[in-house]
């Protein structure tokens, strides 16, 4: 197993656009079928055979939902959806413990980018874009609270996000630890220090953390990242769009690469 393996089978999926199912049984269907679900919407209060087959289903699968009001899912579709939506993923995610191991096979240092809460479509697609380009090797993104993967990050991305592999994890503070146990250093990037991003050694198993512009990185994340990094500032405005400060982090570990070569 290697990551290119992974690039080879995203390149292959179909690029569509997010597909809307409606109907409680056309959504069991799909996901039995292995669809990969973007959103899922469960009408409040529902209930029944199908439902209680359905919300099985789910918890086997561990697929996020949301529970929301009749008047949400008929502005999302104006046809019979039984009190249930869903979208269906234009990607596969795939799985961070699968992937790290393969890097280590191949005899490559991880560079991996966990994305904290960036809900921002056009951020995340120049992220990914970026990240690409940079051979990031993945991206790690929360299971909730993340960015959608539809197409205007999709076309953000120059179609990165069909080419790196894409994880989503239900807690990114175990998914840290599972990193941190396999040997990748946490680099965190925040104003919330006096380090700048020149400090930690990239040319070592990495995995960089950018959060979002609102409230940054968790504080759960920044408690047991190894290094803490800022990008220096000098002008009158006191932040970076984050995916120019992505581009910075990832830019500073290729130059520290390409220096030790």
């Amino acid at each position: 197993m290697n990551t290119n393996s992974f690039k080879n089978r995203r390149t292959n999926v179909n690029h569509e656009s997010n597909q809307m199912v409606f109907g409680i049984r056309a959504i069991t269907e799909a996901i039995k079928s292995g669809k990969e679900i973007e959103n899922l919407y469960l009408q409040r209060g529902i209930s029944g055979g199908l439902v209680l087959e359905l919300r099985a289903l789910i918890h086997e699968k561990e697929i996020g939902f949301q529970l929301v009001p009749l008047e949400k899912l008929n502005r999302l579709t104006p046809k019979n959806h039984q009190g249930a939506v869903a979208f269906i993923s234009p990607i596969s995610y795939e799985k961070i413990e699968n992937i790290i191991p393969a890097i280590y096979e191949r005899g490559e240092v991880p560079l991996v980018l966990m994305l904290d809460g960036i809900t921002d479509v056009r951020n995340f697609g120049a992220i990914a874009r970026t990240a690409e380009c940079a051979g990031v090797h993945a991206l790690i993104v929360p299971a909730k609270g993340s960015a959608q993967v539809n197409p205007d990050a999709i076309k953000t991305s120059a179609g990165a996000l069909y080419k790196i592999p894409v994880c989503r994890h239900d807690s990114l503070f175990k998914t840290a630890k599972f990193l941190q146990d396999s040997g990748l250093q946490l680099v965190a990037c925040t104003e919330k220090t006096n380090e700048y991003l020149y400090q930690p050694d990239y040319t070592v198993p990495t995995a960089i953390i950018m959060g979002s512009e609102e409230s940054g990185i968790s504080s759960e994340l920044i408690r047991i990242a190894d290094y803490l990094a800022k990008i220096p500032m000098y002008g009158e405005i006191e932040s970076l769009n984050v995916s120019v400060s992505a581009g910075i982090m990832l830019y500073e570990a290729i130059r520290q690469k390409n220096n030790s070569k």
